[in-house]
């Protein structure tokens, strides 16, 4: 055997496992990791060092380290079933874990762990004590006339009674959905192991190769506890000389129990060291319980197997690696505070932008962000990813990739300006003159929102021109993405058409005064397109290249609808001379913002 393989074999008997909830933990000499698929199909891991110097020393007494794995396994391997379940479960908090939490400061996962123990304990009680006392006491009256079986005898028939119960039990919870898959898991964590300590290479199409029954197995270690309790307690009652009975003989067993499972592990710890076939009877009964306690697993439960085995084997060996911890679903309002605490931290002071983000990533109203409903991992690290995109200063509906604009669903980027609520004051005007037997101008269209709308509300023939092609190609990403009917052009203003007559231009030109574009917010200044917001001097360049040329592109009686910025409507419409009708409408804050003037 070469080198490589000799050392991976000295690390079978360090590391072993437990199948938990749609995971596997795994623990090796110094670490443990606990890796979980949850409900969005991504590997969630944690990873901790084991340095407890008293614990170590006791794993390292005969018979006594069995006493503390038995321990261990009992109330550990119950706290980290929950801790996966804390992980993969979304179900949101109940009336009653709210007021045990708030009322009683109790940690509702840790007190279900205690009863969960407690619980577990009277009923292994039950089922493996007393209830083999009383078959076989049934037995002895059925068979014995009411004579006591001997001490052999007496403790043979309740051992055979408790392996029974204890067959049927497994049995019975394999038809439960939920155990089923765990059995599964338990399976991908054998196969992992026994593919590490075969010397393969740990992948998942060598691992399911791999028996899912294995040496150092916990069902096995059950059945041997099973054997070796009828052994010791039949010596024991054979030094006392006589047969104990009743809640006597439930205690005698459960101070027994230490010492059973302490010889119980160096029986498992020792046949596990050899694959010699004289030993084979003796294994046996574990490996056939174990058919049963383990299913074929998935590949993507042998992936997370082997996510949490190799967690540990390089934490084992490598002591700077450093735990980590699982990342878990948070209520909405606290994910909604960290968003707004992230944003004031970089000088956006804006809670709107806050609950737009959450809303958004979750798919909610903004109502509905600030509640008790948990969100998962995944959902939280898309929140994240969009704020740390959104701290660099870029716009946040660029960082979401599209925003609503008139119920119409808009992309947006770099390419053309965000459509802003009061444009749809534009649209809004336009519909009232617009009808399917319209045509309509669309006049430095940008992303094309005001002719999407247009388009859709009205089934008008729509024209839609900005001198930018790259606008322009968003523009028809909108009209591909929402369906619409839209003719474009590209043109530098009115240059490209000819002897084209609209019954209605509208526009939103570009409209900031040239030395103003660089006291912009760093939103619009850095990321929004210059050339879409320079109005020329004094802002009004475009408008008049409209006044002058927009009569010629209408048709007798047609509309001209222009937005602007504040303070221009009044001379913007000075400079529309030639038109019968202009008048300027207000937006919802009493601003002058639109100007509509009839040819």
């Amino acid at each position: 055997m070469s080198k490589k393989n000799t050392d991976k074999n000295k690390k079978r008997v360090s590391i072993g496992g437990q199948a938990v909830l749609e995971g596997v933990y795994m623990r090796g000499a110094s670490s443990e990791a606990i890796a979980v698929r949850d409900q969005d199909g991504v590997i969630r891991l944690e990873t901790k060092r084991r340095n407890n110097a008293s614990k170590q020393l006791l794993y390292k007494i005969p018979i006594v380290r069995g006493v503390a794995a038995f321990i261990d396994s009992l109330f550990g391997g119950t706290k980290t079933l929950m801790r996966s379940a804390e992980v993969y479960g979304e179900g949101e908090p109940t009336k009653f874990e709210k007021w045990v939490a708030e009322k009683l400061k109790i940690n509702v996962m840790t007190a279900v762990s205690v009863i969960s123990v407690m619980l577990g304990l009277l009923i292994a009680v039950a089922l493996f004590m007393f209830l083999p006392q009383v078959v076989r006491g049934g037995l002895e009256k059925w068979l014995n006339g009411g004579n006591s079986f001997g001490v052999w005898a007496k403790n043979f028939i309740e051992g055979g009674v408790k392996l029974l119960v204890f067959t049927l039990y497994i049995l019975f919870v394999s038809l439960l959905k939920d155990i089923r898959r765990t059995f599964m898991y338990h399976g991908a964590e054998h196969k992992t192991i026994t593919c590490f300590e075969r010397g393969l290479d740990l992948t998942v199409e060598n691992a399911a190769k791999c028996p899912r029954v294995h040496d150092r197995c916990g069902t096995t270690f059950i059945v041997f506890v099973l054997f070796i309790s009828i052994i010791v307690m039949a010596c024991v009652e054979a030094l006392l000389g006589k047969s104990v009975q009743g809640v006597l003989r439930v205690l005698l067993k459960l101070a027994l129990l230490p010492v059973v499972a302490g010889l119980s592990y160096e029986l498992l710890k020792l046949l596990s060291k050899t694959k010699s076939p004289l030993v084979l009877p003796i294994k046996a009964p574990g490996f056939l319980l174990q058919l049963l306690t383990t299913r074929e697993p998935s590949k993507d439960m042998l992936e997370v197997a082997i996510t949490s085995f190799k967690a540990v084997y390089e934490m084992d060996n490598d002591e700077s690696i450093p735990e980590r911890k699982f990342e878990l679903p948070k209520k909405r309002c606290e994910v909604l505070a960290n968003v707004r605490e992230r944003l004031k931290e970089n000088g956006i002071d804006e809670d709107a932008e806050a609950e737009w983000i959450v809303s958004i990533t979750l798919g909610i109203k903004r109502d509905e962000v600030n509640t008790e409903n948990l969100v998962s991992v995944k959902n939280i690290e898309k929140i994240n990813a969009l704020v740390d995109e959104r701290v660099t200063g870029r716009p946040l509906w660029y960082c979401i990739g599209d925003t609503d604009f008139y119920g119409y669903k808009i992309k947006t980027d770099e390419r053309a300006l965000i459509p802003r609520p009061e444009t749809e004051l534009l649209v809004e005007n336009a519909l009232k003159v617009v009808d399917e037997t319209k045509s309509v101008l669309d006049l430095c269209t940008g992303s094309g929102a005001i002719a999407v709308a247009i388009s859709k509300e009205t089934g008008a023939t729509v024209y839609a021109s900005d001198i930018s092609l790259d606008a322009l190609k968003l523009a028809q990403e909108n009209e591909a993405l929402n369906r619409a009917k839209i003719k474009f052009v590209l043109s530098d203003m009115f240059e490209s058409f000819d002897d084209e007559k609209f019954d209605v231009i509208v526009s939103n030109p570009p409209y900031i005064k040239s030395d103003d574009v660089k006291g912009l917010q760093k939103e619009i200044r850095d990321f929004e397109p210059v050339m879409a917001l320079d109005g020329g001097e004094d802002g009004l360049h475009f408008y008049r290249i409209i006044a002058e040329n927009a009569k010629n592109y209408l048709n007798e009686g047609g509309t001209l609808l222009l937005e602007c910025g504040i303070g221009q409507a009044e001379e913007i419409k000075d400079l529309l001379t030639g038109f019968s009708r202009v008048e300027i409408i207000k937006d919802y804050e009493n601003i002058d913002r639109i100007i509509k003037a009839v040819l």
